[in-house]
């Protein structure tokens, strides 16, 4: 029998696109692609590729006379359909400036699931 601390240990493989904003002292706007893992529970661990427009130019790592940029991201969020193969998600996180993004999240859930 399931007790209610294991019925919620949702381990995954993630994948998402979505929109993102930072503000900041350069602020940053545009599209992102996240990879993640959920290992279990409620935490998760991702890499965000983002590009998009900083100071009316595009910005993306290797950009002629910008140097990249990366960050270490704290961040909350909601999202629909945790148990389900796809479903939307908002964050708002904090690193390198205040980050807010929106997108559609699509898992792949271990055989047994």
């Amino acid at each position: 029998m399931a007790t209610p601390g294991c019925a919620q240990a949702l381990s995954a493989t993630e994948a998402g696109v979505g929109a993102t904003v930072v503000l900041a002292h350069r602020s940053f706007w545009g599209p992102e692609l996240v990879v993640a893992r959920r290992p279990g529970g409620q935490g998760r661990l991702s890499v965000t590729l983002a590009g998009g427009d900083s100071r009316g130019g595009l910005a993306f790592f290797g950009a002629e006379g910008e140097r990249g940029a990366g960050y270490l991201t704290a961040q909350v969020g909601v999202e629909a359909a945790p148990g389900r193969r796809r479903g939307w998600y908002a964050e708002l996180g904090l690193g390198g400036g205040v980050r807010l993004s929106l997108g559609r999240r699509f898992r792949r859930f271990p055989p047994w699931w």
